[in-house]
């Protein structure tokens, strides 16, 4: 009987510490169960960030092509004129960028042409003149003791879409204003040129480079109207005889 007792009794105490075990294990499943929903919905939360900001930064880089205006411009075949011109660039026209805007005003193109305009003025400026040079102030120009300042402007630029005008072209205005100044900086002659280039849409691969042969195309339209129109202006053409000036019995 006392054996009998016994078992009987670890037998139950066997239960109970099952039943305790048991309950533990629950009570652990509880607290491990929100813990991963909320490990869980954290990932969710990181994941939809990570999606989101992806997706922005892709929109922010397609929303906006960049081009830069890059291309050959040829040395005018004329005659040289004897003088001796410095030129001034200032950073209006050395950084000048254009934005073209969609119908929905976002930004569709930032077109870069400020270093072409320096290389076109650098090609076709030594053929027109005996002595050129590129200065960085009015004061170095002075000091150098040139003849006259030439400080190109660019005061309009036009970009025409095939996609906005319906026509089969790529179109470019670009409007200049050119100052032609003395040494001290007074006033010579200041007059507006206007360039236009086009390319066909059948002609090239991408929209950017057919922007950019646009663009190549009006800046060589500006070098030939340019020398071959600079003495010819008006008040060019009067300060011009002011330095060679004809004898009396001439």
């Amino acid at each position: 009987m006392t054996l009998s007792l016994s078992l009987k009794n670890n037998r139950t105490a066997e239960q109970q510490n099952s039943r305790t075990t048991e309950q533990q294990i629950k009570k652990q499943r509880i607290l491990i169960k929100p813990r991963m929903y909320k490990i869980k919905l954290t990932i969710q939360r990181l994941s939809q960030k990570i999606v989101l900001l992806l997706a922005v930064c892709s929109l922010a880089a397609c929303g906006v092509s960049n081009i830069v205006i890059g291309g050959n411009f040829p040395t005018p075949n004329i005659n040289k004129l004897p003088l001796s011109v410095a030129v001034l660039y200032d950073s209006a026209l050395t950084e000048f960028a254009y934005i073209e805007y969609s119908e929905t005003g976002a930004e569709e193109f930032n077109i870069a042409s400020g270093q072409s305009h320096v290389e076109l003025f650098n090609a076709v400026l030594p053929a027109m003149f005996d002595a050129v040079i590129v200065v960085n102030s009015m004061e170095e120009a002075k000091a150098h003791g040139v003849d006259a300042i030439f400080a190109p402007a660019i005061e309009e630029f036009q970009l025409a879409l095939p996609s906005k005008t319906k026509l089969d072209v790529y179109e470019i205005w670009i409007k200049y204003n050119m100052r032609l100044l003395t040494a001290e900086g007074d006033y010579i002659a200041d007059w507006v040129l206007t360039c236009y280039g086009k390319t066909p849409t059948e002609s090239l691969r991408s929209v950017e480079a057919a922007i950019n042969e646009a663009a190549v195309v009006a800046l060589r339209d500006l070098a030939t109207s340019f020398s071959l129109s600079f003495a010819q202006v008006p008040e060019v053409k009067d300060w011009l005889n002011t330095l060679s000036p004809q004898s009396p019995s001439e």
